[in-house]
């Protein structure tokens, strides 16, 4: 058993729950949202999905018990996180649901505290995250990447 099957957190707010209890989350959905809903997963296997969840820390975000959001952080625990596939349904976007998560990840999580580093990707959410203190690179000179946007690594499927 590894960290991220120990690490659980909740909190309630009114009738909403934001919880890192991996059992609660509906893959359906995530799955479903992800690879049809979304600009960044388009058409992302399941397989894929599940994996990712596997080897990160995962929120979901739930209305009475029914999955309405997620996000997920990849990290080490001790130095960097990154921030990805940040989604909360339409419907209930406009209620505080976003900026509640993000304070739930940023502060209420001891094991994600004092990084060096938090990274993530966004084409329209900026607004969302500088109010937690992300911005454009520092350095961008010194960041690199290796990109394939043509197909998912299925290898494992």
């Amino acid at each position: 058993m590894s960290l991220l099957d120990t690490l659980v957190y909740e909190f309630q707010k009114d009738a909403f729950l934001i919880s890192t209890d991996k059992s609660k989350l509906d893959i359906d959905l995530i799955h479903d949202y992800l690879s049809k809903d979304s600009y960044w997963a388009e058409n992302i296997p399941r397989g894929i999905i599940e994996r990712s969840i596997a080897n990160s820390l995962s929120f979901g975000i739930y209305h009475h018990q029914t999955q309405i959001g997620f996000a997920r952080v990849i990290t080490n625990f001790a130095t960097y996180g990154y921030l990805g596939d940040v989604f909360v349904l339409t419907s209930y976007r406009g209620q505080g649901l976003s900026k509640w998560l993000m304070h739930c990840i940023s502060n209420q999580i001891p094991e994600l505290q004092g990084f060096r580093r938090w990274s993530l990707a966004t084409a329209d959410a900026h607004g969302l995250y500088q109010q937690f203190g992300f911005t454009a690179l520092a350095r961008p000179e010194r960041m690199m990447e290796k990109v394939n946007f043509t197909k998912y690594n299925t290898i494992f499927d």
